[in-house]
């Protein structure tokens, strides 16, 4: 006699019951603080962000990848929120730009974007800011032609691209002294 268990279809699995097709809680650690949703498996980070947490820093604008501007950090890393699915985020760190600051304290890249004037109608600004934090932290600013390769995930329909490298050279000037 065959196992019961062997012949559950992957389907019918419990574990795959427990995690949809209908909502599942999930929970996820946004800016520091533990998120305990019931969300569906299929929506997207972003979506859960803006929608069932009231974080709209981040920016839905293409909702295919290609514009940037809903780029959060997942572990430090940045990744396309409307791409990824949050129950892909549950264990990890999540950042978004509201979670930058420091307290009432703007992020350096924050201030450098003020000071340069490099987010003009603001709408890709969130996920600009969030990406030029990544390319120094991932040490890709050493040069315009660098930042603008690494930054070129994030479109700016107003073309601040000047204002934003420089934004993003300033704040490279001052963690490495140049």
């Amino acid at each position: 006699m065959a196992d019961k268990g062997a012949s559950t279809s992957v389907a019918e699995s419990s574990a795959l019951r427990t995690r949809g097709p209908d909502s599942v809680e999930m929970d996820l650690v946004v800016n520091g603080v533990l998120r305990v949703l019931d969300l569906e498996p299929r929506v997207s980070l972003l979506d859960a962000l803006r929608e069932h947490m009231a974080l709209t820093g981040s920016k839905k604008g293409c909702d295919q990848g290609t514009c940037g501007a809903c780029t959060v950090w997942v572990d430090g890393r940045r990744v396309l929120a409307c791409l990824t699915l949050a129950v892909t985020c549950e264990g990890r760190e999540v950042t978004t730009i509201e979670g930058l600051a420091d307290g009432g304290e703007l992020h350096p890249m924050q201030r450098a974007f003020l000071e340069h004037d490099a987010f003009q109608c603001g709408y890709c600004t969130p996920g600009q800011i969030m990406s030029a934090v990544a390319v120094l932290n991932e040490g890709h600013a050493g040069s315009d032609s660098e930042i603008a390769e690494w930054m070129s995930g994030n479109i700016c329909r107003c073309a601040a691209y000047p204002h934003i490298r420089s934004a993003i050279r300033e704040v490279y000037g001052h963690r490495t002294g140049q």
